[in-house]
C-alpha cells in the first residue's frame, strides 16, 4: 500500500478526530506512506503537538525513500457545533480533497444537548460528517478519485432504529444512541453510495474493537484487537486499486461485510437521509435516476 502511484500527486487526506485514537494513528500510517494529511481536533494545543509527531516521522520515512516528505496541516473545530463545522468545511471547498475520513466520535452516558440542541452522541457521530462530508462533495468531485470513508461500529447491528426516539426524546440508554449514529453512517454510505454518480466513493466500516479513550470510558472495557490493524483497515479503504470503484458498502477486516439488516433496505436508509438532512438544515442530494432498458 502506498499513498501515491509513480507521476500522481500524493493523495490530500482529512482525518477527523486525529489527534489521539485511531484516527490519529491512521494519520501517522499514511503520511510515512506519503499522503498529505489534514489533522482535526478539538484543541489546538493537541492538533499542533500531532502534526510536530507525524512530521517528525513522515520525515524520516521520505528520507528513507529518498523523497521530500508531504506537507501536515491541522485544522481545529468543535463537531458538537454544525456551525463550527461549516467554517471548517469553508477552508477546504476551494481546493481537492481525495479522502475523507469521518474518524471523530463521542459515547455520553447521560443525554446531553449540542449547541444546536440535538442529541450529543447523534450530533457529533453522524450530523457533524454528514454536514461536513457534504460540503466537500465538490472538493472531492474535483480530486478526480474521491473517497469518503466512515468509520463505524460492530455495535450498530445492535441498534433498534426507533424513529420516534431518535435523538432520545422519549427514553435514553447510552448504547442506544450510540448504535443508532452507528446506524447512520452506515446508512448514510449506503444512501449516497446510490445517489452520488461521478466516480466519488463512500463506505463505511468497523475498525475493530480497539482500546480507544472511547471504548474504556464509553463501555468500560479494552479491546483485544491492535490498533494498527484498524489504521491499516482505514488506509486500504483510503488507497488500495481494489476498492477504487466500490461504493456504499459495509466493510470489516478489509472485506465487504454484511451489516444491519436495515442497512439493506432502500427505503429506511432514504427515510433516514432525508430526515437528517433537513434537521442539518442542508440540501439532500437527488436520487439518480434508474438506467433505460
Amino acid at each position: 500500500m502506498s499513498a501515491a502511484q509513480p507521476g500522481s500527486a500524493s493523495p490530500v487526506v482529512l482525518i477527523t478526530g486525529s489527534t489521539d485514537g485511531i484516527g490519529k494513528q491512521t494519520a501517522r500510517l499514511l503520511a510515512t506512506l506519503g499522503a498529505q494529511v489534514i489533522v482535526h481536533g478539538r484543541s489546538r494545543e493537541r492538533v499542533d503537538a500531532t502534526i510536530a509527531l507525524i512530521e517528525q516521522e513522515s520525515r524520516e520515512a521520505a528520507r528513507a525513500r529518498k523523497e521530500e516528505p508531504a506537507p501536515v496541516e491541522g485544522v481545529v473545530a468543535d463537531f458538537s457545533s454544525l456551525r463550527a463545522v461549516r467554517a471548517m468545511a469553508t477552508q477546504f471547498m476551494h481546493r481537492p480533497i481525495d479522502v475523507l475520513v469521518n474518524n471523530a466520535g463521542v459515547y455520553r452516558r447521560e443525554r446531553e444537548a449540542s449547541l444546536d440542541g440535538f442529541e450529543m452522541t447523534l450530533a457529533v457521530n453522524y450530523l457533524a460528517p454528514l454536514v461536513l462530508t457534504h460540503m466537500l462533495l465538490p472538493s472531492l468531485f474535483r480530486s478526480g478519485r474521491g473517497r469518503v470513508i466512515n468509520v463505524s461500529s460492530i455495535a450498530h447491528v445492535r441498534c433498534r432504529l426507533e424513529w420516534e426516539n431518535l435523538q432520545s426524546e422519549i427514553e435514553y440508554d447510552d448504547y442506544q444512541a450510540y448504535a443508532t449514529s452507528k446506524l447512520g453512517l452506515v446508512l448514510m454510505a449506503g444512501e449516497l453510495g446510490r445517489r452520488i454518480a461521478n466516480g466519488t466513493t463512500i463506505n463505511s466500516m468497523h475498525p475493530g474493537v480497539v482500546s480507544t479513550k472511547l471504548l474504556k470510558e464509553g463501555f468500560g472495557i479494552d479491546g483485544d484487537e491492535k490498533i494498527e490493524n484498524a489504521a491499516s483497515m482505514i488506509g486500504y479503504l483510503a488507497l488500495s486499486r481494489d476498492v477504487a470503484k466500490v461504493t456504499g458498502k459495509y466493510f470489516s477486516d478489509s472485506r465487504i461485510t454484511r451489516a444491519h439488516s436495515l442497512a439493506g433496505d432502500p427505503l429506511t436508509a432514504g427515510r433516514f437521509y432525508e430526515m437528517t438532512t433537513q434537521w442539518a438544515g442542508i440540501e439532500p442530494l437527488p436520487k439518480r435516476r434508474p438506467a433505460s432498458v
